[in-house]
């Protein structure tokens, strides 16, 4: 997928930030979009479709952790990236973010530059996958990862992107133990700096969805997907 092909939407209440990074990224080749609260995001990201959004927390009309779940909602945005750009460094705001169903968090001040590194990195995951390795049978789950789509016991199951990954990556190998620094890199990337208990808050949200006995902590070491 070509860069002028691929529609960013950044929304902060800030318009300093959304002329910056608005800017930035033009100049790298993508198409940008922004808005300046969380009930236009919701609007806008429904018409652009945008491949990613990156959002700010604190915003008028609506913040941007409601805006995150309403987007979450729209079906056709379900592979849609969404990152937080936010001041706000608080562990309570992050995990409520990804709660909410966010895929990163990245806190500002931070040059233009590393964000574009950080956006690049991001829209990696987005390169499509060998068709034949699109779906995966294990017992009564399914995972469709050409369609990012999950079925349990007959019953669709709809995941954030981030958690779908994990699951995806852990799944590929029924009983591996995936260490920690494997994991980060597969699912977040290595040009993407997350805090430490962000593995285990999407593996908590996966066990509430899939099923606490699915997933194995190995101590000091990683996680494994246990059939």
């Amino acid at each position: 997928m070509k860069k002028k092909d691929i529609k960013i939407l950044l929304v902060d209440d800030e318009p300093d930030i959304l002329e910056i990074v608005g800017y930035n990224l033009s100049a790298e080749g993508y198409q940008v979009i922004t808005a300046e609260n969380g009930l236009k995001a919701v609007n806008v990201a429904k018409k652009e479709k945008p491949k990613l959004i990156i959002l700010d927390v604190m915003m008028p009309e609506m913040d941007g952790i409601e805006a995150c779940e309403q987007i979450r909602k729209i079906p056709e945005l379900s592979n849609t990236i969404i990152t937080f750009l936010t001041a706000r460094g608080e562990d309570y705001s992050q995990m409520a973010g990804f709660d909410a169903g966010a895929d990163d968090y990245i806190t500002k001040p931070i040059k233009p530059k590393v964000l574009v590194s950080k956006v690049k990195a991001l829209l990696r995951r987005l390169k499509e996958e060998d068709p034949s390795e699109s779906i995966l049978k294990i017992g009564n789950l399914i995972i469709n990862r050409e369609e990012y789509k999950i079925s349990l016991n007959g019953k669709e199951i709809i995941l954030p992107r981030k958690e779908f990954e994990l699951l995806s990556l852990l799944a590929t190998k029924p009983g591996k133990v995936f260490k920690r620094e494997e994991i980060l890199d597969k699912v977040w990337g290595n040009e993407v700096v997350v805090g430490g208990r962000t593995i285990d808050v999407h593996i908590r949200k996966l066990r509430e969805k899939i099923g606490d006995n699915s997933f194995k902590t190995v101590k000091g070491v990683g996680y494994k997907f246990v059939d």
